[in-house]
């Protein structure tokens, strides 16, 4: 067992691996990570599906009996993505089992294009629960206007939800309200409270967004104080009396989790996130090569302040340098719907692409 990572997980910190493919999976790649790296989860999302259908051919065979079924590409694309996450989550299962549901998910993204429509991604939310059938797979609603009552109403319904695209504390506030007021409903139904979620704070691409406006001393500094604010805020949350009277009522809390923690500046340390954000009951999703350096020469000395530090200081000093952070985190959370919407529709001209090819070939 890797002793840096286990110094995280000692801390509280939950490490995801922000990857899936089948490669991982039949190679033995994950099993590993879990092993070796105590990796308790994963998340996965359009892009990171492009990238593992889109190169290599370990999705062929599986393409070319679902589309000599008829299947169209998205209705193709999520029988692929289950049949990973399933197996995954089977994987996982010892963990989810022995933290009672605190640990051991795997994450599912609804269809970006669903992202300013509240009916359908309720809907979309409910039919891939289902269709996983496991406890320990979270389904991932945007923190858009839109996806606030996607996650209100799929808490409400007993969909474990990852609050996806959030990058401010703002954004955060809006997603963790939505999911108390879902399990408030539960609890004015007579059900059970214990609905499980997460919300993911995108943190490194604060960073590369500001790099060309700012001098070098500001460099990557921007996204750490966000997600020190976010943080005190959520522990702000966990002591309120609100969250206090959920608690005693059963309810679990919606846990904070770093996104997009893999450094992007060359110049930068590779583990910067990693070691930035090591904090208690927090949970940090990992690139592959991010959680490899680390295993390699992370450290975690210093945990994040619950008071929110020096992060309040840090923001002033960007906005005398002009960086408006209330307005980047909303053209931020659209740039990263829209980067979504794009991985997926050339996931889906790439599955169609194979689908003529393979598909035919096999007839």
């Amino acid at each position: 067992m890797n002793l840096n990572t286990k110094k995280l997980h000692d801390l509280g910190q939950s490490l995801w691996v922000d990857n899936i493919s089948r490669e991982m999976l039949v190679k033995g790649t994950l099993a590993r990570y879990i092993s070796d790296y105590t990796v308790t989860g994963l998340t996965s999302n359009p892009t990171i599906f492009e990238h593992a259908i889109g190169h290599g051919s370990f999705y062929d065979e599986a393409i070319a009996r679902l589309a000599r079924r008829g299947k169209p590409a998205e209705e193709l694309f999520f029988t692929l993505a289950l049949e990973d996450l399933t197996r995954a989550a089977d994987l996982f299962r010892p963990i989810f089992d022995a933290t009672e549901g605190l640990d051991g998910w795997v994450s599912l993204e609804v269809s970006p294009l669903l992202s300013d429509n509240a009916t359908k991604t309720i809907q979309a939310a409910s039919s891939l629960h289902e269709a996983a059938d496991r406890p320990n797979l979270f389904i991932k609603i945007p923190g858009t206007p839109a996806g606030a009552q996607a996650i209100e109403e799929s808490i409400f319904n007993g969909v474990p939800v990852n609050v996806t695209l959030l990058f401010s504390r703002e954004q955060y506030v809006v997603s963790a309200e939505a999911y108390m007021r879902g399990i408030e409903r539960r609890l004015q139904a007579g059900l059970d409270p214990n609905v499980r979620s997460v919300a993911s704070l995108f943190v490194s691409r604060w960073d590369v967004a500001v790099k060309q406006e700012i001098t070098p001393a500001f460099h990557n500094r921007l996204g750490i104080a966000i997600a020190m604010r976010t943080y005190k805020a959520y522990r702000d949350l966990l002591a309120s009396p609100r969250w206090l009277k959920l608690d005693k009522a059963g309810a679990r809390p919606q846990r904070l989790l770093w996104a997009s923690t893999g450094t992007k500046d060359p110049a930068a340390p590779d583990t910067l996130y990693i070691e930035a954000l090591a904090a208690p009951d927090t949970i940090n999703t990992i690139p592959e090569k991010t959680l490899q350096a680390f295993a390699d020469h992370g450290k975690a000395d210093t945990v994040l302040p619950a008071d929110g530090g020096y992060a309040e200081a840090v923001l002033e000093e960007f906005r005398r340098e002009g960086v408006d952070d209330e307005a980047l985190a909303a053209r931020l959370q659209r740039e990263g719907s829209d980067a979504f919407t794009v991985s997926w529709q050339a996931l889906l001209a790439r599955i169609h692409e194979k689908s003529e090819v393979l598909g035919g070939s096999g007839s």
